[in-house]
């Protein structure tokens, strides 16, 4: 089996891969304190309760935008799954695809890949709702084109409460109206349908740049939040893409179960 673990800014996920089936899934929240012996305890917990045998992974794969967490990481897959883990990023690593510009983190070659495999030439945007909401842009042939990042829904309210004396924090939900007749409510609809007009507004402006038709999916935590909200802009929510993504890296890097 293989263990992947994708380490983003607010969380980080693993999963277990039995062959190209996900048979354990967990999230924890992302932080350079927690060691390899921490990490451990945590997962094999919940591995006993999904009736996995942590004897039975036998290769790791780490996709990480948090340096500060990779070594211990890193760690956890030398120490307890006596494996030495392929980490993105590293050099000669092949993604198999073309990654135009710069600057793409492990999360977004991750979503571009997984894209490109469960959609081949398909043009696409993939819409991750994470600590950034990012816009991914995929051409038919796979490829990275490039795309959009935008601040969090719950970095924006993190901000939005930090700057001012009287907003309380809040959850992020769908309100019943757009009108809000009390600070909640107001600060409800501001926030979401906030977000859906960023969204409304920045797929149609890539589909008008990139000018040819394009299938709009979204990720992440947030993503069934605004599921069936957007007019039908995003198409299809799919929660693992970049679990998928990472998968099929490793898979293109030699591994084999």
């Amino acid at each position: 089996m293989l263990l992947a673990i994708n380490a983003n800014n607010t969380n980080t996920k693993f999963a277990v891969f039995d062959g190209e089936r996900i048979v354990g899934e967990w999230r924890q929240h992302t932080t350079a304190l927690r060691t390899g012996d921490e990490h451990a305890v945590w997962l094999f917990q919940l591995m006993a309760i999904e009736k996995i045998d942590p004897a039975s992974i036998t290769a790791t794969i780490i996709g990480s935008v948090v340096p500060q967490a990779t070594f211990n990481l890193r760690r956890l897959c030398t120490r307890y799954f006596n494996s030495e883990p392929m980490v993105l990023g590293e050099p000669g690593m092949n993604y198999g695809i073309e990654v135009k510009g710069a600057g793409a983190g492990a999360d977004r070659i991750c979503n571009t890949v997984g894209a490109g495999v469960m959609f081949p030439q398909q043009p696409m945007i993939v819409v991750d709702f994470g600590t950034a909401t990012t816009f991914d842009v995929v051409d038919e042939q796979g490829a990275y084109c490039g795309g959009v990042i935008a601040p969090g829904i719950n970095l924006s309210i993190e901000a939005l409460v930090n700057a001012t004396a009287l907003l309380p924090r809040i959850v992020v939900e769908r309100p019943k109206q757009v009108i809000g007749t009390n600070t909640v409510a107001c600060m409800h609809s501001g926030v979401f349908w906030g977000y859906v007009g960023l969204i409304e507004g920045i797929v149609a402006r890539i589909k008008a740049e990139f000018g040819r038709p394009m299938k709009v999916i979204s990720t992440g935590g947030l993503a069934p939040v605004f599921d069936g909200s957007t007019g039908g802009v995003i198409e299809q929510v799919i929660p693992d893409i970049t679990m998928r993504g990472l998968f099929e890296i490793w898979r293109r890097n030699g591994g084999r179960l």
